[in-house]
This record gives C-alpha cells, structure tokens and sequence, in this order.
C-alpha cells in the first residue's frame, strides 16, 4: 500500500475538451514568465546522437549498403544482384540494428494550484521532453489530470513547448487527484500508436484521492515509468509500486533542476 493509504472512490472522471478547459486570460504572469523561460532554454542533455549509435540498438534489419555495416545479407545482396548486372555499392543488402521509434505520453498532475515550484516542474519537464522526443523524430502527447483529465496534445501533433506550459498554467486550481483515469487516458493514447516502443512519465506527487486503485491499472503498460515531486506532501511508496508494476523506473524530483537528469535516468 502507499504510505499515506490509497484512497479508493467510486467518482465517476471524465475527459475535457483542453479548449474548454482553460481559463480567459493569460496565467499569473510571473510564474508564466519564468515557466516560459525554462520551456525555451531547457534540454536532455544526453551525449549527442551519432549514427553509429543510432544503429547500435533495436532491431536487426536488412537494409541498402551505406558506407557503414560489414554484415553483408547474402541471400538478399543475391536477389538484388541477379536484377542488375551492373551493381551499385548501394545494391549490396547488409544488416544493421535500426532504432526504433518511440511513442511518450507524459502525464501530468494539476491537482492544486500550478504555482511556484510545481510550475517550474511542470515546465521543465514538457520542455525537456518535447526538445529530446522531437529532435529525434519520436511522438509526444500530454495529459494533464486532476480528479478529471485533458488531453493537451494527442501523438503526432506538432505544439510546441512554450505553448504546452501555457495550457498546463492556465487549467483552474483542482483539489482530487485521480492517478487512475489519468493513466486510462494514456494507455487509451499510446494505443493509438502504431511504433513498437511505447512509454508514460507519471508527474505526481502521487496522492490518489479519488477513484480506483492505480496500481490495477499500472500493471498494464509494457514501459511506466514515476517521476515524484517531493518538495511537498506526497506518498513515495505508491509511487514506487506504480513504476514497479509499469515495468518503469522511479525518480524523485525536488525541484525543476532535477528534471533533466531524472528523465535521463529513467528512459536511457
């Protein structure tokens, strides 16, 4: 159990429409200012991409020579061959390992008021994300939830991150936190997905208040993993049973400066 107790509830969630959602206006100003900030200055630094290390994990392909793998497939080089008497180098079929892209969907607890520390969370970690996912061609939506949910952004969609913090600052203050719809509507959204790799970041500080036990849910994602605010009140051992059951890992986060390096431990 989680240490502070799961309370289960029979409340009925339900999705928004994120247009509807919203409050007029712009958010509080500072807190959009120094949000707005962290989301256009903030990356993963992970070490750079080279196509060697691209090629080094995922599956094993047959693909056209290109200067790289000396695995020759001979028995599709053959084929290729026997329909051109004049073969390019390019004809030559060898094997490499291809990365495989993958689907995201970060989930994002509003419960309460998105101020202060949790706002700058919050922003660095839709930032860090959507400036790692995108420069690497992979898909990224956002849930944000409360004892409801909205979906920010589905898979595919092009919203930048500036604009995905903006819509997380102006959702109305929400007291209940549904951990479970929140993790129906990911898996609803990755099943969407046809990429073979499919992943949810939790953001909470996982203090479920209202409708069933997450965990029945958490066991059945193939890749979940928790990054837990701890700067406040939260309940560390569900978050741990959450990350455990989604075969993900776990993170504590204190402050928006440990986003980078959680996201880097927890999908390396």
């Amino acid at each position: 159990m989680g240490g502070q107790g799961v309370l289960v509830t029979g409340q009925q969630a339900r999705l928004h429409d994120v247009a509807e959602l919203l409050e007029d206006g712009a958010a509080d100003r500072e807190v959009a200012a120094m949000a707005q900030r962290i989301a256009r200055r903030l990356a993963i630094r992970r070490r750079p991409r080279s196509e060697l290390t691209e090629r080094g994990a995922g599956r094993l392909a047959s693909v056209p020579y290109r200067y790289r793998s000396d695995d020759i497939d001979l028995d599709r080089t053959i084929e290729v061959l026997a329909e051109r008497p004049v073969p390019e180098d390019t004809d030559i079929v060898v094997r490499e390992r291809m990365r495989s892209r993958r689907a995201v969907v970060l989930v994002v607890d509003v419960s309460g008021s998105m101020r202060g520390e949790k706002a700058r969370i919050a922003a660095a970690t839709v930032a860090a994300l959507s400036a790692d996912l995108s420069s690497s061609g992979d898909q990224l939506a956002v849930v944000a939830f409360w004892s409801d949910a909205a979906l920010l952004t589905p898979l595919g969609a092009d919203v930048s991150a500036p604009r995905l913090v903006d819509q997380l600052l102006r959702i109305p203050a929400r007291g209940l936190t549904n951990v479970h719809f929140a993790l129906a509507v990911a898996r609803a959204e990755l099943a969407r997905s046809a990429v073979r790799r499919r992943t949810a970041v939790l953001l909470t500080d996982a203090v479920h208040n209202a409708g069933p036990d997450p965990r029945l849910l958490a066991a059945r994602f193939s890749e979940l993993h928790v990054l837990v605010e701890t700067d406040g009140e939260h309940d560390l051992p569900l978050a741990a049973d959450l990350a455990r059951l989604g075969r993900g890992r776990l993170a504590r986060i204190t402050n928006h400066r440990d986003v980078a390096p959680a996201l880097n431990r927890v999908l390396r």
